[in-house]
């Protein structure tokens, strides 16, 4: 439906196009496409065009399997260009897992190359930082915190609130199916960990002494977290999340 490009990517070499080889192959591409055309999938026409196979050059080598060399940097662009949201509306909903074939977390030595040494610390050594110096336990700017690895979606401004403990607190996450807990014995008292799903980040507890209506304190490490501001969901991939501040 974008003959200009390929979301950030803006051009001719970035558009589609169906490359037949014979008739028969032509006839295959224009039924399919008048199938996916006539769905109403798209609110917008499909212009993908049909033409004839050219000789095919491979491209250079740091463009090969650019997405297993440079996961990090290849999951951003997937959701920062709106390609996993995009995928989710027309197409069912999108996986972040780290088994499955789109996600892939990264190596020790690449997250530790990208994060800061406590952001390091606190999501793969379950570390906790010091409270009431951390960069968001007192931001009450509108937007969504995800995490700082994956970037897959987890709280939200609108449930955050003054827990007067020095750390980020939520009374829900925003996707509760990226949230993972798990029992923590390692004080005297179990506590519940809580972890992402598929970046499998440490991010901090929850509690049973939050505020209505859960009761619930999510009490999370601001170096789990990476905020994005409601003016720029729809430019960063999560215009899905803009309904949370429309009121």
């Amino acid at each position: 439906t974008d003959a200009g490009g390929s979301f950030y990517d803006r051009g001719h070499q970035y558009t589609s196009a169906i490359f037949v080889a014979n008739d028969e192959e032509r006839a295959i591409a224009e039924a399919s496409k008048k199938a996916l055309d006539e769905s109403d999938r798209f609110s917008k026409p499909i212009v993908t065009p049909i033409v004839d196979a050219v000789p095919f050059y491979a491209a250079e080598e740091y463009h090969q399997d650019y997405y297993k060399k440079k996961p990090t940097h290849y999951q951003r662009y997937r959701v920062g260009s709106g390609r996993d949201r995009f995928i989710e509306k027309h197409w069912g909903q999108a996986d972040y897992s780290s088994k499955s074939s789109d996600y892939a977390k990264p190596s020790q030595a690449e997250i530790k190359a990208r994060l800061t040494p406590m952001q390091f610390k606190v999501t793969q050594h379950e570390g906790t930082e010091p409270p009431f110096q951390n960069e968001y336990w007192d931001n009450k700017k509108a937007g969504i915190y995800v995490d700082i690895v994956s970037g897959e979606p987890l709280f939200s401004s609108t449930d955050k609130f003054k827990s007067g403990t020095g750390w980020p607190s939520f009374t829900k996450p925003v996707q509760p199916d990226h949230i993972v807990e798990k029992k923590d014995f390692t004080m005297i008292w179990p506590r519940t960990e809580v972890r992402s799903k598929h970046a499998d980040s440490h991010l901090g507890h929850v509690f049973s002494d939050g505020p209505e209506p859960t009761g619930l304190r999510y009490c999370i490490n601001s170096g789990a977290l990476r905020f994005v501001p409601v003016e720029d969901l729809e430019a960063e991939g999560y215009g899905d999340y803009l309904k949370l501040f429309q009121y």
